[in-house]
């Protein structure tokens, strides 16, 4: 799939390539980098004419910094000092004048919307609608996380009195936090963790994923300006010269980290107190689809395609193996096979493409090896354009039938391939979760509500998450996000994000005179910002 440099592009997406990243985050800097810089390459592959010929060639969009060891520890310190064990002005600040400082962040960014949209497309490969729905949904996290804050405060702000002693519960923050967020929803997922860490008191180092760093270069003028010096500090670079230095320091008290479970368990075990270390993970997920004999055949298979292929199905929430008995297989089959063949490869600005570049470096060989094995164990591609590979994009293949042996039933393929079973006993597909690694959601396609509540009662028991004839998903991000097993750590929805990122903190006191005499007066003349009554309407 190529594209036509100057006549194919929309205007508003022609950025000045390349962008030249030298600056990064530090102690309320924007400090310049002198050493070497990382290229990015985008997965959207140019053509261009050059005498009477066709050239191809993926186009450097920018550069980043490769920040060493000594630029860590500097931002850890800065970090550390704008928490200062809780004493520094961020943690101690009004849950109110937080507030005020987000506020002020998200006005600032959404002026750069529009770059940051381009970014997403031409990084990752994004189409311009998800693109764009990324950054709405960013805007509205924030904005959501706000008002959970405000009545989180409100409940907050009276005193309890049980067995004679008076006391007032109020969370705090936990102290610096690193966050890092994956490459497919780059700037969602990262906010997810950095938007609560920040508003409950911590000192945040975020560090963007390896794939999607540029779009958060127009952001970073309004984190300098909208906090406190070292409360938001960004590190970049290789993952063990710059962040298992932060681990190893043992000064890092939370751990944000959204990706493989490989690499979570890499920086945990770096933590000299891990005791000490929290951790809110999202990890991976083998989410499954059951499709019963009287599921609505055409609504099912529309939510499968879109649960399976949706941004090219590199989502940890895509439906990445497909049970279907063996009653309604074969139709099954036939028209999601059609379905699937119709999908468009494009350019992500190309308002019709469904499936677009994948931006990971290898990831077709990756795909390529997966088909290969299935193949050598009796599976094969059945719709006609599947594996069909154009430079950095390949149509989605759907593969039948999938079995044990092979790794698709067990390995999280996340890209777009869609493996199918199919089941004659429903025991096979309840056994394959039980027996998973894996915890995060399922998909049930059924009408039968006797035959669905039987399913819904151990199968809660199994994921976080039951999906009735609809495919798997995050949102709303008031739901609860997390996993069982190997899938998660902690919960991710705008109340439990709050939670996550911080502590319940009691002070308390005998109740007498002049213990009341004693609140009284702190509360009345506002002495303390933990200890009273003050609310947000």
């Amino acid at each position: 799939m190529t594209i036509e440099l100057e006549d194919s592009i929309p205007v508003a997406y022609r950025l000045q390539f390349p962008i030249r990243q030298n600056t990064y985050l530090c102690n309320g800097e924007l400090k310049t980098w002198q050493g070497d810089l990382q290229a990015v390459q985008s997965p959207v592959t140019i053509a261009s004419q050059s005498d009477a010929q066709t050239e191809t060639a993926s186009l450097t969009i920018g550069y980043y910094p490769l920040l060493t060891e000594t630029e860590a520890t500097e931002v850890l310190d800065a970090a550390c000092q704008a928490y200062n064990c809780g004493r520094g002005i961020w943690p101690r600040m009004s849950v109110e004048e937080r507030i005020k400082c987000i506020e002020v962040f998200t006005y600032k960014i959404k002026e750069a919307k529009q770059e940051v949209v381009a970014l997403l497309m031409w990084e990752i490969g994004k189409t311009f609608a998800d693109a764009e729905k990324e950054f709405d949904r960013t805007i509205d996290y924030i904005d959501a996380t706000i008002d959970a804050l405000k009545d989180l405060d409100r409940i907050s702000s009276r005193f309890v009195i049980e067995q004679q002693v008076i006391g007032q519960i109020r969370r705090s923050p936990l102290g610096v936090v690193l966050c890092m967020g994956p490459f497919n929803y780059p700037l969602n997922e990262t906010f997810t963790t950095l938007i609560p860490a920040l508003i409950m008191g911590n000192a945040v180092i975020f560090k963007p994923p390896k794939l999607g760093v540029l779009l958060h270069h127009p952001l970073l003028e309004a984190f300098r300006s909208a906090f406190p010096p070292g409360v938001v500090n960004t590190v970049y670079g290789d993952g063990s010269e710059v962040i298992g230095p932060l681990m190893a320091s043992g000064k890092v008290d939370v751990l944000a980290f959204i990706g493989s479970s490989r690499v979570a368990d890499i920086l945990k075990h770096q933590h000299p107190k891990p005791h000490r270390l929290r951790c809110v993970l999202g990890l991976e997920a083998k989410n499954v689809a059951i499709v019963l004999p009287d599921a609505d055949l055409e609504h099912s298979v529309n939510e499968c395609l879109l649960g399976a292929l949706s941004y090219n199905g590199q989502r940890c929430t895509a439906l990445k193996l497909l049970f279907v008995h063996e009653a309604i297989r074969e139709t099954f089959l036939q028209r999601l096979t059609e379905k699937v063949d119709k999908l468009i490869l494009g350019a992500p600005w190309d308002k019709e493409a469904q499936i677009t570049p994948l931006p990971e470096p290898g990831k077709i060989d990756y795909l390529n090896e997966l088909l290969e094995d299935a193949k050598k164990g009796g599976a094969t591609i059945i719709n006609q354009k599947g594996g069909q590979v154009s430079f950095n994009a390949m149509h989605p293949a759907v593969v039948f039938p999938v079995n044990a042996h092979m790794r698709l039933y067990t390995e999280e393929q996340f890209g777009p391939i869609v493996p199918v079973a199919e089941f004659s006993d429903i025991s096979e597909p309840m056994n394959y979760i039980t027996q998973s690694n894996y915890g995060q959601q399922v998909s049930l396609f059924g009408e039968d509500p006797d035959t669905l509540a039987t399913l819904i009662d151990p199968l809660v028991n199994q994921v976080s998450r039951v999906n009735i004839n609809s495919q798997c998903q995050r949102g709303p991000d008031s739901f609860p996000f997390t996993g069982r097993k190997d899938s998660a750590e902690g919960t991710l929805s705008v109340s439990d994000a709050l939670r996550a990122f911080s502590i319940r903190s009691l002070v308390a006191a005998k109740e007498n005179p002049t213990n009341r005499k004693l609140i009284k007066r702190i509360v009345l003349e506002r002495k303390s910002q933990f200890l009273s009554t003050d609310f947000i309407l």
